[in-house]
């Protein structure tokens, strides 16, 4: 059974496409290794905007074609860089924060999926996703501090997923790094020659999962990330869960937990790739104990 939905939108540098409540974010610039420019960026905002409010786009994928992920900023782009003045960079860098901005606050599951080499702001892009998959050829690079700049935009993202000691380090060496660190280092989470085949129990998992509590729990995630445990803290973590509670997927859940039946998120799902009810509730069942 297939749902493939048909985007009202057209772009020169990246591909869009919605099927069975997965949609994909694909750079596809293969010519110039996947590099980003002003066109690209632009366009990867409005494709990330339109999966974020499309209510059939479930979770969302970042991949690319040909052989590399990303190299980065392209050259020409680069070079207009260099001829705007102060405002006109700022405007210029306001739209790659956004980028990652949209990416990061994506209100479902992401997932990224890095072939070859992914340098610079694409880096930002991996950290901004929720789960990132790289192939054992894939190698990372912060290399703008050989140009005299700095990747200041991406580093929040950066910084926040491998460390600030690790982040100081590749940061200031500009030095290459192979998939194996990226994944001691926590950049990445899985190392697979098949991304497909690795990202699939990823995507199941979140279609099993109420769309309404993995949103809820990725605030959670980013409310969070300063570390302090306070009052406002107690507070605000009591108050989300309390919410959630008397939701209407809230209280789906509860129910159909207690009443040992899939909840209607998963049989929507199922429904939707020809899966029976019972092997999903076997499949729960089983994972509680």
């Amino acid at each position: 059974m297939t749902d493939t939905v048909t985007l009202p939108l057209s772009f020169q540098h990246i591909e869009c496409q919605l099927n069975q409540g997965i949609g994909e974010l694909i750079l596809n610039r293969v010519e110039k290794h996947n590099a980003f420019d002003e066109v690209m960026i632009n366009e990867m905002i409005t494709a990330i905007e339109f999966f974020a409010n499309n209510e059939t786009c479930h979770q969302l994928i970042l991949r690319a074609n040909g052989k590399n992920f990303s190299a980065g900023a392209d050259l020409n782009w680069m070079r207009k860089q260099a001829q705007m003045d102060f405002e006109q960079n700022l405007d210029d860098a306001h739209e790659l924060a956004k980028l990652m901005h949209v990416l990061d606050k994506f209100p479902k599951p992401t997932i990224a999926l890095i072939n070859g080499a992914a340098f610079g702001g694409a880096l930002g892009l991996i950290c901004c996703c929720d789960i990132a998959i790289a192939n054992s050829c894939a190698s990372f690079c912060l290399s703008e501090v050989k140009l005299g700049l700095i990747p200041a935009v991406i580093s929040p993202y950066v910084v926040r997923a491998m460390g600030n000691r690790q982040a100081r380090r590749y940061m200031l060496t500009a030095e290459r790094f192979s998939a194996e660190v990226a994944l001691t280092h926590q950049v990445i989470h899985e190392i697979n020659d098949d991304l497909d085949a690795a990202a699939k129990p990823f995507i199941d998992a979140f279609k099993a999962n109420s769309p309404q509590g993995m949103a809820w729990a990725k605030t959670l995630v980013s409310s969070l990330e300063n570390g302090v445990i306070d009052d406002a803290i107690l507070d605000y973590t009591s108050e989300q869960i309390a919410r959630i509670r008397v939701s209407d997927e809230g209280q789906e859940g509860l129910n159909a937990f207690f009443e040992k039946r899939p909840a209607a998120w998963t049989t929507a799902s199922e429904n939707n790739n020809n899966k029976s009810p019972q092997a999903s509730t076997k499949t729960a069942a089983q994972g509680v104990q």
